[in-house]
């Protein structure tokens, strides 16, 4: 299946968190209990496994019509054709990523709790800036915080918004209504005990487009 560099619907944007011993498996849950998009997000120094894990995401997204972004690393996003790349505020700019992986890629950008680093961001060329930490987030416990009143403020860009930290499909909705393009969640769909159905209640948190 051809999936388009352009984004899908709003929705769940699924991150995954390091190694994980049923990583594909968990990924399928949560493409088909509803994601929009995959990012693969794992720190470690483990490059033949994180190489061929990316691969076989890419694979499955492809199988699903879902981009798959990789996070942090232009060079695993390059070589194995992966629809983009997140950068956050040390992994260089959004020019050079994009002199890497072409002018179609999606590159989205973490701009935490700043909108003049949103505005950079879009002035830079950005696919999407990303804010948060909204609440307390088990992934990043020291993360700068957030508002509501920043997705509100950064309709202004013109760009999608992903709103990211701490986010459940109880405290979610209120960013969905504060503007956010996408929830971007780790712990709660990959650390759930039923992860297809944790992403199930994120994706109904946004309306079809028969129902907007």
């Amino acid at each position: 299946m051809q999936i388009s560099r352009a984004f899908p619907d709003r929705g769940l944007y699924a991150i995954t968190d390091g190694p994980h011993p049923n990583l594909l498996e968990a990924c399928v849950d949560a493409l088909t209990g509803g994601a929009r998009m995959l990012q693969y997000r794992d720190k470690t120094a483990d490059h033949t496994r994180r190489h061929a894990e990316a691969s076989a995401l890419l694979g499955l997204c492809t199988r699903h019509g879902i981009p798959l972004v990789i996070n942090d690393d232009v060079a695993l996003a390059r070589a194995i054709g992966a629809h983009g790349v997140h950068l956050g505020e040390h992994d260089g700019s959004i020019a050079a990523a994009r002199a890497q992986l072409g002018r179609d890629a999606i590159i989205g950008v973490s701009c935490y709790d700043s909108l003049t680093l949103a505005q950079r961001a879009a002035e830079a060329g950005a696919s999407y800036v990303a804010f948060g930490a909204f609440f307390a987030s088990p992934t990043k416990p020291l993360a700068r915080r957030a508002t509501t009143e920043l997705l509100r403020q950064s309709a202004a860009l013109d760009l999608p918004r992903v709103a990211i930290g701490g986010i459940t499909p109880d405290n979610g909705a209120s960013l969905v209504e504060a503007g956010a393009d996408y929830l971007a969640v780790i712990s709660a769909v990959f650390r759930s005990a039923d992860v297809r159905a944790s992403a199930q209640r994120f994706a109904s948190l946004y309306p079809s487009r028969e129902q907007a």
